[in-house]
């Protein structure tokens, strides 16, 4: 069964075609109008879409040596409502003209279960962390389907975290990439910052920010290397102990992890380096892609689970 997926929730404009042999092809146009902003603009987001989708769509096509495929879809939520209405109209659109199945897949799960695609893929159940500007989350996995919340972040996301820390030392957007390559040059020692982790397994990380302000202000001397990986520390030691203490609870070792915070090199050597059994995809498919969207929408088109035209995008759409 070939699937091609859409997605185009923010500011990535992404197309793939996914079969049973894996990915054929993963095509992204990622928005570099919103740097100037330092946040994405929904509006600007939307118009970029528009413009984009078509040969995005058309080049994945290309690339995986596919006229017509078995299914369609596409992202329905959640995210930003123009940018979501863009790719899910223009995928009803392709399935409507080609006489094909649609299905309407939840930008989360797409997240979730992206290490499916990875070999070994994980089995079920597992822990997965969907870490991103948007989103701060750990997940037991019992099945595709069926997901249970075991902690989640009480304000700020991490990676959402890591753009305000990067804006309040000038580094610029998107935050995380740069934050992570200057904190590996740093001295974590030399800026010692709190560890906010409330209770249950949920995170917090709007403290951290503040903190990182508060230290800045005060010593303004700092190398801006040292704070960088006195932040990230911080960080990945809150998601370490999350992760650790819901495999101790659970007895469930094997951890996937994705989101764009999966791409952050410090995460992905500490997760190595643990007892754990770990999957993550490849840092390019750890951002917002198409072929985590194919990929849901296989596994639910392989059961015979697909969505009629008039299924509507769901900006808000939790995931369980």
């Amino acid at each position: 069964m070939v699937v091609l997926g859409i997605e185009t929730s923010c500011d990535e404009t992404a197309a793939s075609v996914v079969d049973a042999t894996g990915v054929r092809s993963d095509v992204v146009y990622s928005q570099t109008i919103h740097e100037a902003y330092g946040g994405v603009v929904p509006e600007l987001a939307s118009r970029g879409h528009v413009e984009k989708i078509g040969a995005v769509v058309a080049a994945s096509l290309h690339e995986a040596g596919v006229e017509r495929p078995d299914v369609v879809a596409a992202t329905s939520g959640p995210g930003l409502m123009g940018a979501v209405l863009v790719g899910l109209s223009y995928a009803k659109g392709l399935a409507a003209a080609w006489n094909v199945p649609f299905v309407g897949v939840n930008h989360l799960e797409g997240h979730l279960l992206s290490p499916l695609l990875e070999d070994p893929a994980p089995s079920f159940p597992f822990l997965a962390l969907v870490v991103s500007g948007g989103h701060t989350t750990l997940y037991l996995a019992e099945d595709i389907g069926k997901y249970s919340v075991l902690g989640s972040t009480r304000d700020d996301a991490a990676g959402e975290a890591y753009d305000k820390t990067a804006r309040l030392l000038g580094l610029g957007y998107p935050g995380g990439p740069v934050v992570d390559r200057l904190a590996a040059t740093g001295n974590a020692d030399a800026v010692p910052l709190p560890r906010p982790m409330p209770g249950e397994l949920d995170f917090s990380f709007s403290g951290l920010k503040t903190a990182v302000r508060n230290r800045v202000q005060r010593f303004p001397d700092d190398n801006v290397e040292d704070v960088c990986a006195g932040f990230q520390a911080a960080v990945l030691d809150c998601l370490m102990n999350r992760i650790e203490a819901a495999s101790r609870s659970t007895g469930i070792t094997r951890v996937a992890i994705a989101g764009g915070v999966a791409a952050n090199s410090g995460l992905r050597a500490r997760l190595m380096a643990s007892d754990l059994t770990v999957t993550m995809p490849p840092k390019s498919r750890c951002t917002d892609n198409g072929a985590m969207i194919a990929n849901v929408g296989r596994l639910y088109a392989l059961r015979g689970q697909f969505h009629d035209l008039s299924f509507a995008a769901q900006p808000g759409w939790a995931l369980t």
